[in-house]
């Protein structure tokens, strides 16, 4: 960014929460057409929040799409990240605000990633469309360490949800706790997971617990983005989908309830909708944004 170009209006929204204080916060820049890399990051930086979304114009493929279609990228504190799903959803709201609800396009570094937003009776809510996920195997000596990491023993693994790593936009690592009360005492080694992450190229840790068939409670570690836990994470969400079908643990059409956040006092739900015949993993929620004083 050149010294005399005006600075950016950074934005801050919230994503999975319909108030402020609950949710994953998010800021938004909604052109950063002159903003460099190092401007993004020292943006997001300053922020402090898991990630931040910074837009621009989109590519040639999908101009002429009447200003509903954009380029965005996705940073950390830290560093830049290949997808962001509550960064969508904050970015999406954020321009609900200006242009209205319906359709977007946003072209992320991983693909198109299609986003309906709709808005009823004052509340907005957007569902953001995956790219195309996948799952694979992890080998052991790799859990062996990010359970050391965790301080789990793998004894409070639930054996139904065998670990993973997951990816639709982002890589995860699910892993599944059999009890609510593993999943809250969460106080890891943050070098040693993160350094874990980075060799694996991981995004979060994906800390899953089953309440019934169809809800969840989720923690998702971030130590590789510079926070030690995000509030609610989309694209966790969605590679939590993918998984989740591709083990056939929930039926072909189903909608899952995950809830995120809780243990940081930021309650946030997040729904992942699966369908028969269709790859892309749905994940919905509303967002709102943050005024000065409430961040």
């Amino acid at each position: 960014m050149t010294t005399n170009a005006p600075k950016p209006e950074v934005l801050r929204y919230t994503a999975f929460s319909s108030t402020p204080d609950g949710g994953n916060p998010a800021g938004v820049v909604l052109d950063a057409a002159a903003l460099d890399d190092s401007d993004m990051l020292a943006i997001a930086a300053d922020l402090g929040y898991s990630e931040s979304a910074f837009l621009t114009a989109p590519p040639e493929g999908l101009a002429g799409r009447e200003g509903r279609a954009y380029s965005i990228r996705y940073f950390s504190p830290k560093a830049e990240v290949p997808f962001c799903g509550h960064a969508t959803v904050a970015t999406a709201v954020a321009l609900a605000d200006r242009i209205g609800p319906g359709e977007l396009l946003f072209a992320t570094p991983v693909g198109t990633v299609p986003v309906e937003v709709a808005e009823e009776e004052g509340t907005v809510r957007v569902t953001l469309s995956s790219v195309e996920p996948h799952i694979e195997e992890i080998a052991d000596a790799d859990l062996g360490e990010a359970l050391a990491a965790l301080g789990w023993p793998a004894a409070d693994l639930d054996p139904a949800f065998p670990p993973r790593i997951a990816f639709a936009g982002a890589r995860h690592l699910v892993l599944a706790a059999a009890t609510r009360a593993r999943l809250a005492d969460l106080a890891y080694d943050f070098a040693r997971l993160e350094a874990l992450m980075h060799r694996l190229e991981l995004t979060t840790v994906q800390l899953v617990w089953r309440e019934s068939a169809t809800v969840f409670h989720v923690r998702d570690p971030f130590p590789v983005g510079g926070v030690v836990e995000d509030p609610a994470t989309g694209a966790a969400a969605a590679a939590f989908g993918a998984y989740a079908r591709e083990l056939g643990l929930v039926p072909e059409d189903v909608v899952l309830t995950l809830h995120q956040g809780e243990d940081l006092g930021r309650p946030g739900e997040l729904t992942v909708t699966l369908r028969a015949g269709d790859r892309r993993v749905h994940v919905s929620g509303t967002g709102t944004r943050i005024s000065q004083g409430d961040h």
